[in-house]
Protein backbone atom coordinates (compact mmCIF):
# COMPACT_ATOMS: atom_id res chain seq x y z
CA UNK A 1 0.00 0.00 0.00
CA UNK A 2 1.36 3.80 -0.68
CA UNK A 3 1.60 5.67 2.23
CA UNK A 4 -1.24 8.42 1.58
CA UNK A 5 -0.61 11.69 -0.41
CA UNK A 6 -1.71 15.06 0.29
CA UNK A 7 -3.91 16.34 -2.42
CA UNK A 8 -1.88 18.24 -4.69
CA UNK A 9 -0.40 14.54 -5.70
CA UNK A 10 -3.22 12.93 -6.80
CA UNK A 11 -3.72 14.30 -9.87
CA UNK A 12 0.20 13.54 -10.68
CA UNK A 13 -0.82 9.82 -9.37
CA UNK A 14 -3.32 9.69 -12.21
CA UNK A 15 -1.48 10.48 -14.79
CA UNK A 16 1.31 8.85 -14.15
CA UNK A 17 -0.59 5.49 -14.16
CA UNK A 18 -2.66 7.09 -17.11
CA UNK A 19 0.80 7.05 -19.17
CA UNK A 20 2.64 3.90 -17.29
CA UNK A 21 -0.11 1.68 -17.80
CA UNK A 22 0.74 -1.48 -20.51
CA UNK A 23 -1.31 -4.88 -21.35
CA UNK A 24 1.30 -7.13 -19.85
CA UNK A 25 1.09 -5.55 -16.49
CA UNK A 26 -2.64 -5.70 -16.38
CA UNK A 27 -4.15 -9.15 -14.16
CA UNK A 28 -5.94 -11.36 -15.70
CA UNK A 29 -8.64 -10.20 -13.63
CA UNK A 30 -8.84 -7.01 -15.44
CA UNK A 31 -7.98 -8.11 -18.85
CA UNK A 32 -11.23 -11.12 -18.56
CA UNK A 33 -13.20 -8.15 -17.04
CA UNK A 34 -12.81 -5.92 -20.12
CA UNK A 35 -13.52 -8.61 -22.16
CA UNK A 36 -17.24 -8.96 -20.52
CA UNK A 37 -18.00 -5.67 -20.42
CA UNK A 38 -17.05 -4.27 -23.24
CA UNK A 39 -19.26 -7.43 -24.77
CA UNK A 40 -22.24 -6.34 -22.52
CA UNK A 41 -21.86 -2.93 -23.64
CA UNK A 42 -22.00 -3.79 -27.67
CA UNK A 43 -24.94 -6.09 -26.49
CA UNK A 44 -27.09 -3.00 -24.69
CA UNK A 45 -25.75 -0.52 -27.56
CA UNK A 46 -27.61 -2.86 -30.08
CA UNK A 47 -30.83 -3.35 -27.91
CA UNK A 48 -30.44 0.40 -27.56
CA UNK A 49 -30.96 1.14 -31.47
CA UNK A 50 -34.93 -0.09 -30.58
CA UNK A 51 -35.52 3.02 -28.21
CA UNK A 52 -37.42 5.57 -31.17
CA UNK A 53 -35.34 8.64 -29.98
CA UNK A 54 -32.10 6.98 -31.61
CA UNK A 55 -33.84 7.99 -35.21
CA UNK A 56 -34.50 12.06 -34.12
CA UNK A 57 -31.15 12.07 -32.90
CA UNK A 58 -29.91 10.99 -35.87
CA UNK A 59 -31.42 13.08 -37.77
CA UNK A 60 -30.33 15.84 -35.57
CA UNK A 61 -26.92 14.65 -36.36
CA UNK A 62 -27.07 15.20 -39.72
CA UNK A 63 -26.76 19.04 -39.40
CA UNK A 64 -23.44 18.63 -37.31
CA UNK A 65 -21.28 17.95 -40.62
CA UNK A 66 -20.12 15.42 -42.64
CA UNK A 67 -18.18 12.42 -42.55
CA UNK A 68 -17.83 8.72 -42.72
CA UNK A 69 -15.16 8.16 -40.16
CA UNK A 70 -17.13 6.00 -37.91
CA UNK A 71 -20.06 4.28 -37.79
CA UNK A 72 -23.06 3.64 -35.32
CA UNK A 73 -23.82 0.15 -34.20
CA UNK A 74 -26.72 -1.60 -35.27
CA UNK A 75 -26.78 -0.14 -38.92
CA UNK A 76 -25.02 0.64 -41.88
CA UNK A 77 -24.76 3.91 -41.29
CA UNK A 78 -20.96 6.04 -41.53
CA UNK A 79 -20.62 8.77 -39.93
CA UNK A 80 -18.20 11.36 -38.24
CA UNK A 81 -16.17 10.46 -35.58
CA UNK A 82 -17.96 13.14 -32.70
CA UNK A 83 -21.46 11.44 -34.00
CA UNK A 84 -21.03 7.74 -33.82
CA UNK A 85 -19.76 8.71 -30.27
CA UNK A 86 -22.47 10.09 -29.44
CA UNK A 87 -25.06 7.85 -30.34
CA UNK A 88 -23.67 4.61 -29.38
CA UNK A 89 -23.07 6.10 -26.14
CA UNK A 90 -26.54 7.07 -26.22
CA UNK A 91 -27.64 3.60 -27.31
CA UNK A 92 -25.49 2.24 -24.68
CA UNK A 93 -27.42 3.88 -21.97
CA UNK A 94 -31.09 4.67 -23.17
CA UNK A 95 -32.15 1.70 -21.56
CA UNK A 96 -30.59 1.70 -17.92
CA UNK A 97 -29.02 -1.64 -19.00
CA UNK A 98 -25.49 -0.84 -18.69
CA UNK A 99 -23.13 -1.85 -16.46
CA UNK A 100 -22.48 0.18 -13.48
CA UNK A 101 -19.63 0.96 -11.04
CA UNK A 102 -21.48 0.90 -7.64
CA UNK A 103 -19.54 2.63 -5.26
CA UNK A 104 -18.49 4.89 -7.66
CA UNK A 105 -21.95 5.18 -8.67
CA UNK A 106 -20.69 5.30 -12.38
CA UNK A 107 -21.82 3.52 -15.61
CA UNK A 108 -18.09 3.56 -16.47
CA UNK A 109 -18.49 1.60 -20.32
CA UNK A 110 -21.08 4.13 -21.81
CA UNK A 111 -18.91 7.58 -22.36
CA UNK A 112 -15.66 5.26 -22.34
CA UNK A 113 -16.77 2.49 -24.98
CA UNK A 114 -18.76 4.57 -27.11
CA UNK A 115 -15.42 6.97 -27.00
CA UNK A 116 -12.45 5.12 -27.47
CA UNK A 117 -13.97 2.72 -30.04
CA UNK A 118 -15.45 5.45 -32.25
CA UNK A 119 -11.75 6.99 -32.35
CA UNK A 120 -10.15 3.82 -32.76
CA UNK A 121 -12.38 3.06 -36.06
CA UNK A 122 -11.25 6.45 -37.41
CA UNK A 123 -7.70 6.19 -37.19
CA UNK A 124 -7.39 2.35 -37.88
CA UNK A 125 -4.65 0.06 -36.87
CA UNK A 126 -5.86 -0.05 -33.39
CA UNK A 127 -5.44 -3.31 -31.74
CA UNK A 128 -7.57 -5.33 -29.27
CA UNK A 129 -4.63 -4.96 -26.59
CA UNK A 130 -4.64 -1.39 -26.78
CA UNK A 131 -8.37 -1.19 -26.52
CA UNK A 132 -8.58 -3.32 -23.31
CA UNK A 133 -5.65 -1.82 -21.69
CA UNK A 134 -7.55 1.80 -22.49
CA UNK A 135 -10.58 0.80 -21.25
CA UNK A 136 -9.12 -0.14 -17.97
CA UNK A 137 -7.12 2.94 -17.64
CA UNK A 138 -10.24 4.70 -18.69
CA UNK A 139 -12.52 2.69 -15.78
CA UNK A 140 -9.97 3.41 -12.76
CA UNK A 141 -10.10 7.04 -13.83
CA UNK A 142 -13.79 7.54 -13.94
CA UNK A 143 -14.48 4.78 -10.95
CA UNK A 144 -11.80 6.26 -8.74
CA UNK A 145 -12.99 9.59 -9.13
CA UNK A 146 -16.94 8.89 -8.58
CA UNK A 147 -15.43 6.27 -5.66
CA UNK A 148 -13.96 9.47 -3.75
CA UNK A 149 -17.13 10.97 -3.27
CA UNK A 150 -19.35 11.40 0.21
CA UNK A 151 -21.96 13.67 -0.92
CA UNK A 152 -25.65 13.17 -2.11
CA UNK A 153 -25.81 12.70 -5.81
CA UNK A 154 -26.40 15.81 -7.23
CA UNK A 155 -24.30 15.59 -10.97
CA UNK A 156 -25.12 13.36 -13.17
CA UNK A 157 -21.76 11.29 -12.34
CA UNK A 158 -21.75 8.70 -14.84
CA UNK A 159 -21.92 10.87 -17.43
CA UNK A 160 -19.05 13.69 -15.95
CA UNK A 161 -16.85 10.83 -14.24
CA UNK A 162 -17.05 8.86 -17.71
CA UNK A 163 -15.82 11.83 -19.53
CA UNK A 164 -12.90 12.17 -17.32
CA UNK A 165 -12.42 8.30 -17.61
CA UNK A 166 -12.71 8.42 -21.80
CA UNK A 167 -9.93 11.22 -22.50
CA UNK A 168 -7.92 9.35 -20.23
CA UNK A 169 -8.87 6.38 -22.27
CA UNK A 170 -7.61 7.97 -25.45
CA UNK A 171 -4.95 9.63 -24.36
CA UNK A 172 -3.02 6.32 -23.36
CA UNK A 173 -4.04 4.73 -26.77
CA UNK A 174 -2.32 8.28 -28.19
CA UNK A 175 0.67 7.77 -25.63
CA UNK A 176 0.23 11.09 -24.98
CA UNK A 177 3.02 12.69 -22.73
CA UNK A 178 1.81 13.65 -18.82
CA UNK A 179 1.85 17.62 -19.80
CA UNK A 180 -0.59 16.82 -23.03
CA UNK A 181 -2.63 13.93 -20.80
CA UNK A 182 -3.10 17.05 -18.03
CA UNK A 183 -4.03 19.29 -20.60
CA UNK A 184 -6.57 17.13 -22.46
CA UNK A 185 -8.16 16.41 -18.48
CA UNK A 186 -8.37 19.95 -18.09
CA UNK A 187 -10.01 20.94 -20.84
CA UNK A 188 -12.14 18.03 -20.48
CA UNK A 189 -13.16 18.96 -16.70
CA UNK A 190 -14.04 22.34 -18.72
CA UNK A 191 -16.53 20.79 -20.84
CA UNK A 192 -18.31 18.63 -18.30
CA UNK A 193 -22.37 18.69 -18.22
CA UNK A 194 -24.80 16.55 -16.67
CA UNK A 195 -27.73 16.73 -13.78
CA UNK A 196 -29.54 14.60 -11.63
CA UNK A 197 -32.67 16.74 -12.73
CA UNK A 198 -33.17 15.33 -15.53
CA UNK A 199 -33.27 12.27 -13.15
CA UNK A 200 -36.15 13.02 -11.37
CA UNK A 201 -38.22 13.85 -14.07
CA UNK A 202 -37.52 10.97 -16.08
CA UNK A 203 -36.65 12.97 -18.95
CA UNK A 204 -35.30 12.02 -22.48
CA UNK A 205 -32.32 13.96 -22.11
CA UNK A 206 -30.52 11.78 -19.47
CA UNK A 207 -28.98 8.92 -21.38
CA UNK A 208 -28.20 11.79 -23.67
CA UNK A 209 -25.64 13.28 -21.00
CA UNK A 210 -23.71 10.40 -21.80
CA UNK A 211 -22.86 11.37 -25.59
CA UNK A 212 -22.78 15.15 -24.60
CA UNK A 213 -19.42 14.11 -22.72
CA UNK A 214 -18.27 11.04 -25.67
CA UNK A 215 -18.30 14.81 -28.03
CA UNK A 216 -16.58 16.75 -24.90
CA UNK A 217 -13.76 14.10 -24.22
CA UNK A 218 -12.93 13.83 -28.27
CA UNK A 219 -12.64 17.62 -28.26
CA UNK A 220 -10.36 17.61 -25.42
CA UNK A 221 -7.92 15.25 -26.89
CA UNK A 222 -7.96 17.23 -30.51
CA UNK A 223 -7.30 20.37 -28.61
CA UNK A 224 -4.43 19.24 -26.38
CA UNK A 225 -2.82 17.54 -28.99
CA UNK A 226 -2.57 21.13 -31.01
CA UNK A 227 -0.82 22.21 -27.95
CA UNK A 228 -3.73 23.84 -26.19
CA UNK A 229 -3.09 24.25 -22.38
CA UNK A 230 -5.95 23.22 -20.16
CA UNK A 231 -6.37 24.11 -16.63
CA UNK A 232 -4.15 21.97 -14.65
CA UNK A 233 -5.73 21.90 -11.28
CA UNK A 234 -9.16 20.28 -12.47
CA UNK A 235 -9.63 17.91 -9.32
CA UNK A 236 -8.31 19.68 -6.30
CA UNK A 237 -8.36 23.44 -7.07
CA UNK A 238 -10.46 26.20 -5.97
CA UNK A 239 -12.73 25.56 -8.89
CA UNK A 240 -12.21 22.27 -9.76
CA UNK A 241 -13.97 18.91 -9.55
CA UNK A 242 -14.08 18.03 -6.59
CA UNK A 243 -14.65 21.91 -4.52
CA UNK A 244 -17.74 21.95 -7.15
CA UNK A 245 -19.34 18.81 -8.25
CA UNK A 246 -18.46 16.91 -5.18
CA UNK A 247 -17.39 19.00 -2.48
CA UNK A 248 -17.85 16.22 0.20
CA UNK A 249 -14.91 13.55 -1.02
CA UNK A 250 -12.53 11.60 1.01
CA UNK A 251 -8.89 12.16 -0.47
CA UNK A 252 -7.60 8.79 0.57
CA UNK A 253 -9.39 6.77 -1.64
CA UNK A 254 -6.42 7.72 -3.88
CA UNK A 255 -3.85 6.09 -1.65
CA UNK A 256 -4.50 2.68 -3.27
CA UNK A 257 -5.09 4.61 -7.07
CA UNK A 258 -4.52 2.00 -9.62
CA UNK A 259 -3.45 -1.05 -7.46
CA UNK A 260 -6.89 -2.88 -8.07
CA UNK A 261 -8.45 -2.21 -11.03
CA UNK A 262 -11.85 -0.86 -11.15
CA UNK A 263 -12.92 -2.03 -14.43
CA UNK A 264 -12.68 -5.70 -12.18
CA UNK A 265 -15.38 -4.28 -9.43
CA UNK A 266 -18.15 -3.12 -12.20
CA UNK A 267 -21.73 -4.94 -11.53
CA UNK A 268 -23.78 -6.43 -13.72
CA UNK A 269 -27.41 -5.36 -14.74
CA UNK A 270 -29.46 -8.13 -15.62
CA UNK A 271 -32.52 -6.24 -15.88
CA UNK A 272 -32.93 -3.20 -18.07
CA UNK A 273 -33.62 -0.67 -15.37
CA UNK A 274 -31.76 1.61 -13.00
CA UNK A 275 -29.57 -0.53 -11.13
CA UNK A 276 -31.42 1.04 -7.74
CA UNK A 277 -34.04 -1.14 -8.67
CA UNK A 278 -32.42 -4.54 -9.03
CA UNK A 279 -32.46 -5.19 -4.94
CA UNK A 280 -35.86 -5.18 -4.99
CA UNK A 281 -36.47 -7.38 -8.08
CA UNK A 282 -33.77 -9.67 -6.89
CA UNK A 283 -35.33 -9.91 -3.58
CA UNK A 284 -38.81 -10.49 -4.66
CA UNK A 285 -38.53 -12.79 -7.51
CA UNK A 286 -35.69 -15.03 -4.79
CA UNK A 287 -39.01 -14.64 -2.14
CA UNK A 288 -41.50 -15.77 -4.61
CA UNK A 289 -38.87 -18.65 -6.17
CA UNK A 290 -38.70 -19.23 -2.14
CA UNK A 291 -42.23 -19.18 -1.35
CA UNK A 292 -44.72 -19.79 -4.29
CA UNK A 293 -46.80 -17.00 -3.88
CA UNK A 294 -48.60 -15.39 -6.79
CA UNK A 295 -48.62 -11.44 -7.30
CA UNK A 296 -51.90 -11.38 -6.16
CA UNK A 297 -51.42 -12.48 -2.68
CA UNK A 298 -49.05 -9.74 -2.10
CA UNK A 299 -50.74 -7.25 0.55
CA UNK A 300 -47.63 -5.11 0.95
CA UNK A 301 -43.70 -5.56 -0.31
CA UNK A 302 -41.22 -3.29 1.07
CA UNK A 303 -37.76 -2.60 0.15
CA UNK A 304 -35.84 -1.61 3.12
CA UNK A 305 -32.75 -0.06 1.36
CA UNK A 306 -30.00 2.90 1.40
CA UNK A 307 -31.03 6.62 1.47
CA UNK A 308 -29.38 6.79 -2.31
CA UNK A 309 -32.17 3.59 -3.71
CA UNK A 310 -34.98 5.92 -1.79
CA UNK A 311 -33.18 9.46 -3.72
CA UNK A 312 -33.10 7.27 -7.34
CA UNK A 313 -35.93 4.88 -7.73
CA UNK A 314 -38.95 6.04 -5.05
CA UNK A 315 -41.30 7.58 -6.90
CA UNK A 316 -45.13 6.30 -7.86
CA UNK A 317 -46.31 4.54 -11.10
CA UNK A 318 -48.89 6.15 -12.82
CA UNK A 319 -50.41 5.70 -16.72
CA UNK A 320 -48.49 8.34 -18.12
CA UNK A 321 -45.44 7.76 -16.99
CA UNK A 322 -42.78 7.83 -19.79
CA UNK A 323 -39.92 5.24 -20.66
CA UNK A 324 -37.58 6.46 -18.60
CA UNK A 325 -39.57 7.25 -15.94
CA UNK A 326 -40.51 4.12 -15.29
CA UNK A 327 -37.64 2.22 -15.79
CA UNK A 328 -36.31 4.45 -12.54
CA UNK A 329 -39.54 3.85 -10.65
CA UNK A 330 -39.00 0.57 -8.13
CA UNK A 331 -42.87 -0.26 -7.78
CA UNK A 332 -43.28 -0.30 -11.52
CA UNK A 333 -40.13 -2.22 -12.22
CA UNK A 334 -40.91 -4.76 -9.41
CA UNK A 335 -44.32 -5.55 -10.17
CA UNK A 336 -43.43 -6.28 -14.00
CA UNK A 337 -40.78 -8.37 -12.75
CA UNK A 338 -43.39 -10.47 -10.44
CA UNK A 339 -45.97 -10.63 -13.01
CA UNK A 340 -43.73 -11.34 -15.69
CA UNK A 341 -41.21 -13.78 -14.05
CA UNK A 342 -38.43 -11.41 -15.10
CA UNK A 343 -38.15 -7.49 -16.36
CA UNK A 344 -37.74 -7.77 -20.65
CA UNK A 345 -36.99 -4.20 -22.53
CA UNK A 346 -40.55 -4.51 -23.68
CA UNK A 347 -42.37 -3.87 -20.57
CA UNK A 348 -41.09 0.01 -20.91
CA UNK A 349 -43.04 0.15 -24.10
CA UNK A 350 -45.32 3.44 -23.82
CA UNK A 351 -48.46 0.75 -24.27
CA UNK A 352 -46.90 -1.56 -21.61
CA UNK A 353 -46.75 1.09 -18.67
CA UNK A 354 -50.36 1.45 -19.08
CA UNK A 355 -50.98 -2.32 -18.37
CA UNK A 356 -53.71 -2.03 -15.01
CA UNK A 357 -52.72 -4.88 -13.46
CA UNK A 358 -49.00 -3.96 -12.83
CA UNK A 359 -50.19 -0.78 -12.00
CA UNK A 360 -52.44 -2.01 -9.20
CA UNK A 361 -49.28 -4.47 -8.05
CA UNK A 362 -46.69 -1.16 -8.36
CA UNK A 363 -49.27 0.43 -5.77
CA UNK A 364 -48.94 -2.50 -3.51
CA UNK A 365 -44.92 -2.11 -3.65
CA UNK A 366 -43.33 0.71 -1.30
CA UNK A 367 -39.69 1.65 -0.92
CA UNK A 368 -38.45 2.43 2.99
CA UNK A 369 -34.73 4.25 3.99
CA UNK A 370 -33.06 2.38 5.99
CA UNK A 371 -30.13 3.75 8.61
CA UNK A 372 -27.41 3.22 6.12
CA UNK A 373 -25.16 6.61 6.41
CA UNK A 374 -23.33 5.96 3.41
CA UNK A 375 -24.96 8.27 0.76
CA UNK A 376 -23.67 6.57 -2.28
CA UNK A 377 -24.52 2.70 -1.30
CA UNK A 378 -26.85 0.37 -3.22
CA UNK A 379 -26.71 -2.14 -0.49
CA UNK A 380 -27.32 -3.98 1.51
CA UNK A 381 -31.13 -4.44 1.33
CA UNK A 382 -33.97 -6.23 2.84
CA UNK A 383 -36.97 -7.27 1.44
CA UNK A 384 -40.30 -8.38 2.71
CA UNK A 385 -43.57 -9.15 1.35
CA UNK A 386 -46.89 -9.30 3.45
CA UNK A 387 -49.27 -11.50 1.77
CA UNK A 388 -53.34 -10.94 2.47
CA UNK A 389 -53.57 -14.43 4.47
CA UNK A 390 -51.32 -12.63 7.01
CA UNK A 391 -48.01 -14.67 6.27
CA UNK A 392 -45.03 -12.74 5.78
CA UNK A 393 -41.67 -13.31 3.99
CA UNK A 394 -38.35 -11.66 4.49
CA UNK A 395 -35.10 -11.80 2.75
CA UNK A 396 -31.71 -10.03 3.19
CA UNK A 397 -29.47 -9.03 0.82
CA UNK A 398 -25.96 -8.42 1.60
CA UNK A 399 -24.82 -8.31 -2.30
CA UNK A 400 -27.63 -7.76 -5.40
CA UNK A 401 -27.43 -9.93 -8.46
CA UNK A 402 -24.81 -9.30 -10.75
CA UNK A 403 -22.58 -7.40 -7.98
CA UNK A 404 -18.71 -8.60 -7.85
CA UNK A 405 -20.07 -10.59 -4.97
CA UNK A 406 -22.88 -12.10 -6.57
CA UNK A 407 -21.32 -12.29 -10.53
CA UNK A 408 -23.65 -13.75 -13.17
CA UNK A 409 -22.15 -16.72 -14.41
CA UNK A 410 -20.75 -16.89 -17.98
CA UNK A 411 -23.76 -18.32 -19.15
CA UNK A 412 -26.30 -15.85 -17.56
CA UNK A 413 -23.93 -13.12 -19.49
CA UNK A 414 -24.22 -14.61 -22.69
CA UNK A 415 -27.92 -15.31 -22.34
CA UNK A 416 -28.07 -11.26 -21.75
CA UNK A 417 -26.11 -10.41 -24.66
CA UNK A 418 -28.29 -12.97 -26.95
CA UNK A 419 -31.85 -11.14 -25.32
CA UNK A 420 -29.85 -7.85 -25.76
CA UNK A 421 -28.85 -7.85 -29.19
CA UNK A 422 -31.94 -9.87 -30.45
CA UNK A 423 -34.26 -6.97 -29.28
CA UNK A 424 -32.39 -4.40 -31.67
CA UNK A 425 -34.39 -2.82 -33.98
CA UNK A 426 -32.85 -4.75 -37.20
CA UNK A 427 -31.73 -8.09 -34.96
CA UNK A 428 -28.26 -9.23 -35.89
CA UNK A 429 -28.64 -13.22 -37.67
CA UNK A 430 -27.41 -15.75 -34.86
CA UNK A 431 -24.15 -16.35 -36.96
CA UNK A 432 -23.00 -12.70 -36.54
CA UNK A 433 -24.09 -12.79 -32.97
CA UNK A 434 -22.27 -15.47 -32.10
CA UNK A 435 -19.47 -14.22 -34.21
CA UNK A 436 -19.18 -11.14 -32.24
CA UNK A 437 -18.78 -13.09 -29.06
CA UNK A 438 -15.91 -15.04 -30.61
CA UNK A 439 -14.71 -11.74 -31.29
CA UNK A 440 -14.77 -10.25 -28.01
CA UNK A 441 -13.28 -13.45 -26.38
CA UNK A 442 -10.21 -13.08 -28.71
CA UNK A 443 -9.77 -9.54 -28.03
CA UNK A 444 -6.49 -9.96 -27.41
CA UNK A 445 -5.81 -10.87 -31.04
CA UNK A 446 -7.70 -8.67 -32.91
CA UNK A 447 -5.32 -6.80 -35.07
CA UNK A 448 -7.95 -3.66 -35.74
CA UNK A 449 -10.82 -2.65 -33.74
CA UNK A 450 -12.30 -1.77 -37.28
CA UNK A 451 -13.17 -5.88 -37.39
CA UNK A 452 -15.38 -5.92 -34.17
CA UNK A 453 -17.35 -2.90 -35.83
CA UNK A 454 -17.97 -4.70 -38.93
CA UNK A 455 -19.38 -7.50 -36.55
CA UNK A 456 -21.91 -4.74 -35.35
CA UNK A 457 -22.97 -3.42 -38.92
CA UNK A 458 -25.54 -4.71 -40.92
CA UNK A 459 -25.08 -6.53 -43.60
CA UNK A 460 -27.10 -6.28 -47.09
Amino acid sequence: MNTPMSRRHITERLIEHIVTSRYDKLPESARHAARVFILDSLGVALSGTRVPMVADLKAAAATWGAGSAARIWGSSERVPVTTAAFINGYQIHNQEWDCVHEPAVVHPMAVVLSTLIAWAEAQGGVDGRRLITACSVAVDVAAGIGVAARNKLRFFRPAMCGALGATAGLAHLLDLDAGTTRSALGIAYSQLSGTMQAHIEGSAILPMQIGFNTRAALLAIELATRGIEGPQHFLEGPFGYFSLIDPEWDPSCFDDFGEQPAIAQISHKPFPSGRATHGGVDGLLSLQALHGFKPEEIELATVHAPPLVVQLVDRPAHGTMSPAYARLCLPYVAAAALLGGDVDVRDFDAAALQRPSHLALAARIRVQRDDNPNLNALAPQRVEVKLFTGKSHLLDLPAVLGAPARPLDRTRHLDKFRRAAASALHPLPPAQIDSIIELVDGLADVSDIRVLVDALSLRS
